[in-house]
Formats: structure tokens, C-alpha cells, sequence
């Protein structure tokens, strides 16, 4: 039976307003990224989900509260979820990082996955981890509606694995998750469908369906 996730992106953190990457550094919201999350739930009452999945990190978890509360859900926390570790530039600017190591900075540019940032988490190994989790949380709930918080760079990657997109093509592909909007993903055993990318919560057109015991 197939299974649909709602994937997010948490919602706003300072690092993220200032465009600073935010890999495993536990970076608190904004009060931006709490309406966000605000927002989030208030679709998730109109719009319930069986079961709600995080990232451990504080931001995502954060994030989904609103929607745990509003269903009455205790938040379900999946280690492989966590942001990419992105090395020497995490809390920096990818321009910071362009000023000091030009030609390093371009060669990520031009492919991210082949020449990731020094000491980063390998992109491909980060695909992997990812796209399992959620082929855990889609064999928990089966046919279910299910809502994922997670990150902007884990989840853009684990969308090209899943899809059979290059993942060097990643960053083009996908340019960014917008905080707290909506990816609807299909998966049904090996196969996954993209249903709808960064729709926001307000104008999601999802309709509440008849949901399986968990």
C-alpha cells in the first residue's frame, strides 16, 4: 500500500535568514520560523496525518510541535533524518567561503556531491541514509498520510535518490525547500512519485482522507 509523506523543512532559524549553513549545529527559530511552524499545524488540523517523523535536531522537532499538538501525536524522532554535516562551512556563508577557497568553491558549485566541502558529510553516503529513513517511516505506516520535518539539503538529495535524479544535480534540480512549506511524496515499496513541491501550508490543496490504524 502506498504510502504519502508530507515532507517540510523546518522553519526558520537565524543562520538560515542570514543564508548560513546549518548542518549539525543545533540553531534555534526564529520568530518567523515559529509562525511557520504555527502555520504547519493548523494545516496538519485541517489536514490530519497519522504519525509525525523528525530529525533529532531541536529546529525540526521545534517545527512539528505545533502540528503533534493540534492531532494529539507524540513526534517520532529518526536520527537519519539530521542535516548533512557540512564541514569546514558550517555557521558560514557559501560567499565567506568563496573569498577564502575560490577554486574549492567553485568546483562545489559546478557538482556539490563530487567536490563536497572540506571535512563535510559525504553527499552520496547522506542520500543513502536519508532515503532509508524514509522507506522506514513509509513500511511503519502503510497507505497512511504521514508528515516528515527535516532539512533543506538532506531532503533535496534524498528526493534525487529516490526520483533517479543525478545527485550532483541537486542543488539546480532543486534549488531550495522553502521553510515549513509542503512536498508531497508517494512511496510504494521501490517506487516513489513527486506529487507536489513547496506548496505553501495555506493554499496546500491536500483533502482529509480516511486514515489507516498505525
Amino acid at each position: 500500500m502506498a504510502t504519502t509523506l508530507f515532507l517540510a523543512r523546518h522553519g526558520q532559524t537565524i543562520w538560515h535568514a542570514e543564508n548560513r549553513y546549518a548542518g549539525v549545529s543545533d540553531v534555534a527559530l526564529t520568530g518567523t520560523g515559529r509562525a511557520q511552524a504555527e502555520a504547519l499545524g493548523r494545516w496538519a488540523a485541517a489536514h490530519p496525518v497519522a504519525a509525525v517523523w523528525t530529525s533529532p535536531l531541536s529546529r525540526a522537532v521545534a517545527t512539528a510541535e505545533p502540528a503533534c499538538r493540534a492531532l494529539g501525536l507524540v513526534p517520532r524522532r529518526e536520527p537519519d533524518l539530521r542535516e548533512c554535516d557540512f564541514g569546514v562551512v558550517e555557521g558560514r556563508t557559501l560567499a565567506e567561503f568563496a573569498a577564502e577557497e575560490p577554486e574549492r568553491a567553485a568546483a562545489f558549485r559546478a557538482d556539490p556531491v563530487a567536490h563536497p566541502f572540506p571535512g563535510a558529510e559525504d553527499p552520496r553516503a547522506a542520500a543513502e541514509r536519508g532515503a532509508a529513513a524514509l522507506r522506514r517511516v513509509a513500511g511503519a505506516h502503510p497507505g497512511a498520510r504521514v508528515l516528515v520535518v527535516a532539512h533543506n539539503t538532506l531532503l533535496r538529495l534524498v528526493l534525487c535518490r529516490l526520483l533517479s535524479i543525478p545527485l550532483g544535480d541537486y542543488r539546480r534540480v532543486f534549488p531550495r525547500l522553502r521553510n515549513a512549506d509542503l512536498t508531497e511524496l508517494r512511496l510504494d515499496g521501490d517506487t516513489a512519485s513527486l506529487l507536489s513541491l513547496n506548496v505553501p501550508v495555506g493554499v496546500f490543496p491536500g483533502v482529509p482522507l480516511d486514515v489507516p490504524g498505525t
